[in-house]
């Protein structure tokens, strides 16, 4: 029903009058809404708004440092790879050292005239570190010992004298007896002559 039913045509009229330009509308259909109840809508339909906003820029914000933590875990990663790369090498070059330290002590206490030729011979990956002891070392040199002998120093005998020996120089020509000391070798050298 409209207004003009509802107030008749006389009352209609003046109301109509009194109001002017200005709408009037029926709110018992129920679609009026009092101003203070739309303006509480809007204000929650903002806050909801703001609400979206702020929860888009923190997933934004996570996002990125997502991003930035799985850059950033990558580049640890690299970073533990190089380390444990340079560990490994400083490892195996202060083993090589060690080696080279007691393959040259051994060699040494083996009495070996050249050790770089000797070490030509060896098969040195046969060869195994185990604390301060070569391990497979001594068979080879060994081996080498009997081989190519001319590359250790002779090992003297006990009661072998470091003194070379000499012969008195004497020839015999009549084939007499040896003398027994250089004043009968001279007597016997003068008298023959």
């Amino acid at each position: 029903m409209d207004l003009k039913e509802l107030l008749g045509e006389e009352l209609y009229n003046q109301v109509i009058e009194k109001a002017g330009d200005e709408k009037i509308a029926v709110v018992s259909d129920g679609s009026y809404i009092p101003k203070t109840k739309f303006d509480e809508k809007i204000t929650e339909v903002k806050n909801y708004k703001q609400q979206l906003e702020d929860r888009d820029k923190q997933l934004d914000d996570l996002s990125k440092q997502v991003k930035d933590s799985k850059e950033l875990t990558d580049e640890i990663d690299r970073i533990k790879g190089e380390n444990k790369t340079a560990t490994q090498e400083l490892k195996d070059k202060l083993d090589q050292q060690a080696f080279d330290f007691s393959l040259e002590k051994s060699l040494s206490a083996a009495k070996v005239k050249n050790s770089k030729a000797v070490k030509a011979l060896l098969d040195t990956d046969s060869i195994k570190l185990d604390g301060e002891k070569l391990l497979g070392l001594d068979d080879q040199l060994k081996a080498i010992k009997e081989s190519d002998a001319y590359l250790f120093e002779e090992e003297k005998q006990e009661g072998q004298s470091n003194k070379p020996s000499f012969s008195t120089g004497q020839h015999n020509k009549g084939g007499g007896s040896e003398p027994a000391n250089l004043a009968d070798a001279l007597a016997q050298h003068y008298s023959q002559n």
